[in-house]
């Protein structure tokens, strides 16, 4: 065997390894019934296996794919019939913007005060975003930015951990009236939207646009969906593995060094994530009293998680996957475009 292969080959150990591990939690998951199982079987696992000190890895190709399946299946549910809706809920949409804006400043602050964190890294730390963005905005104003993506890391994996268990505890599942446009797979459609999706994915990549490889797909599923062109569903293992793909991705940053690295730091953006969830939550409930929503769609939509974790929470609870995906993108985009104005006036006024 050539000395170059028999490396690269080696070099994929640790994300063979961490597959065959998150396949026997994801097995064990389905077993057990739990919520989202080929994503929070695989995320925990990986994340015990890695602070056990287990070499486990997943390749930014591997995330990309996950990412791509999860956009992907994601747009196929914006039907004509559901853009309309969604566009009457314009003021509500703006409203939770705002809110998961304030949010992040607020636990900012809190992380601040609780950990002796300078108000750089606290702020970037808390901001209610992606960890890549969030680092890269932060950098530029002096955040520590190890800091600001372990902050992220433990934030999502907080909410992943807590609210599809606690919908699912809560026996709240199959009230969303939306199902996706393509509901049968065609390998030759599907040939025709996985060319599409990975397109625009490649060229918002070249962009520098964050989650491109979630919202490159998740766009152009919306554009053909929203035309009525239906080339083909996803099949439900490409899902999966989506899934899975992901777990891996979050479970993998939690290496031993991650929790030693700053341990007052990461005990106290516990305490302010928690504190997230149970604001967010209450304010999801007053969004759902005043707009008729359902108070689980609600929660999901304005949480303080991230896109493909959220929505993914949706469609397998059938909770108002649309609502769920636009609320969190439209967060997203709002926040990446006004993160770094938004500090720079809190700066001026302290």
């Amino acid at each position: 065997m050539p000395a170059m292969l028999q490396t690269r080959l080696l070099s994929m150990r640790p994300f063979v390894f961490a597959v065959a591990l998150a396949l026997l939690a994801a097995a064990a998951c389905v077993r057990l019934d739990t919520p989202l199982p080929w994503m929070i079987g695989p995320l925990f696992a990986t994340a015990g296996a890695c602070l056990l000190r287990a070499r486990l890895a997943c390749p930014m190709p591997a995330r990309a794919a996950g990412q791509w399946a999860i956009g992907t299946a994601l747009g196929l549910y914006f039907t004509p019939a559901v853009i309309t809706l969604l566009l009457s809920s314009l003021g509500y949409i703006a409203a939770a913007v705002v809110f998961a804006m304030l949010l992040g400043v607020v636990c900012g602050w809190l992380l601040h005060k609780l950990s002796g964190t300078d108000r750089s890294t606290a702020f970037f730390a808390m901001a209610v975003g992606g960890a890549s963005e969030m680092a890269t905005q932060g950098e530029r104003y002096g955040a520590a930015v190890e800091q600001v993506a372990a902050a992220h890391s433990l934030r999502i994996m907080l909410v992943v951990a807590v609210i599809p268990f606690a919908l699912k505890y809560l026996n709240v599942h199959g009230i969303d009236p939306y199902v996706p446009a393509a509901r049968t797979v065609d390998y030759g459609g599907l040939a025709l939207l996985v060319f599409a999706t990975s397109a625009l994915a490649l060229c918002l990549t070249y962009l520098k646009w964050p989650n491109a490889w979630v919202i490159g797909p998740l766009l152009t599923a919306i554009a053909l969906t929203a035309c009525g062109i239906t080339l083909s569903a996803l099949p439900e293992w490409a899902i999966h593995l989506g899934q899975l793909f992901i777990g891996i991705s979050l479970g993998t940053r939690f290496t031993p060094q991650f929790l030693r690295r700053v341990p007052r730091f990461m005990a106290s953006v516990a305490v302010c994530a928690l504190l997230a969830l149970l604001l967010a939550a209450g304010f999801g409930l007053g969004l759902s009293w005043i707009s008729g929503m359902h108070p689980a769609t609600a929660i999901l939509a304005t949480s303080p998680g991230g896109i493909a974790e959220m929505s993914l929470t949706a469609k397998t609870l059938q909770l108002g996957v649309p609502v769920v995906t636009t609320f969190h993108v439209a967060r997203m985009a709002v926040l990446v475009l006004t993160i770094a104005p938004l500090f720079r006036l809190l700066k001026k006024l302290s």
